[in-house]
């Protein structure tokens, strides 16, 4: 056990996430940055969740196109992400 995993365990708590969990949140409600809320992420979360949001809603005017084409790559690159972020404590 590392010095990190003893720190954890001696506080009583264990700060890691399940990356199954963070998967299931990833597809179902990526698009939304849930699962960077959930891994404890939460500024870029936000920032997600705004690109989604104002995207979605101005996607009708054509400029939104460009907000969700910013978090759908965004989106994609996460699935490389998420096994880190899941691991690193925060």
């Amino acid at each position: 056990m590392n010095l990190l995993e003893e720190q954890v365990y001696t506080n009583g708590t264990n700060h890691q996430r399940s990356l199954v969990l963070a998967y299931v949140l990833w597809f179902f409600l990526g698009q939304l940055g849930i699962h960077r809320f959930y891994t404890g992420r939460v500024g870029s979360g936000i920032a997600q969740l705004l690109l989604g949001v104002i995207g979605y809603l101005t996607a009708w005017i054509l400029i939104g196109w460009l907000f969700l084409f910013i978090l759908w790559i965004w989106w994609f690159i996460d699935i490389f992400l998420i096994p880190g972020m899941c691991r690193e404590p925060r």
